[in-house]
């Protein structure tokens, strides 16, 4: 099966040239990917790769990305964090449409894990939600990816937590 992801990385001030960083890449297996190096210190990959999940795609992905450029620390992995905007492209629905399911359905629908002037959401979450109504029609593939990105993404947060604050929070917030 085909999936599409984007993997997000910070440079270090070492990294060569853009034209030999992109060879490099392309030698290590990443030629199914178009490299965007749009911002300073940054390189993002969105890839379409073959796999037999998405787990072994992103996974691999990672493993030529760290292959050609090892400094590299990666930012994120995407599809994961998404406004209603970005869901409701993804779905195929109008924006208007995903407010108004978060608005009728408080107590089901998916909670953002930020609220403010942007909200956010984790995407596997509300893409399962939707799938389990059965009024759309969501991909295996994204809800595939959005799942994996997610655990990528949580599992490098959950590493940046101090371990005696780890142990206290795991009870608080399961």
């Amino acid at each position: 099966m085909e999936y599409e992801f984007t993997l997000k990385f910070k440079l270090t001030a070492d990294i060569a040239e853009t034209d030999e960083l992109i060879e490099r890449l392309g030698e290590a297996g990443c030629d199914d990917a178009v490299v965007g190096i749009g911002q300073p210190g940054r390189i993002a990959l969105n890839f379409t790769r073959e796999a037999v999940s998405a787990k072994q795609a992103i996974i691999s992905a990672l493993a030529n990305v760290k292959s050609a450029i090892p400094q590299v620390e990666l930012i994120e992995v995407s599809p994961d964090l998404a406004g209603l905007t970005d869901i409701a492209e993804l779905v195929g629905v109008s924006r208007q449409n995903m407010r108004k399911l978060a608005l009728k359905y408080p107590l089901s629908f998916p909670a953002p894990v930020h609220e403010g002037s942007a909200a956010l959401w984790r995407l596997a979450p509300v893409l399962k939600w939707l799938a389990n109504r059965g009024d759309y029609s969501i991909a295996p593939s994204l809800l595939d990816v959005a799942h994996i990105a997610m655990q990528i993404n949580l599992a490098k947060q959950a590493n940046q937590l101090e371990q005696p604050v780890q142990q206290e929070v795991r009870e608080l917030v399961a």
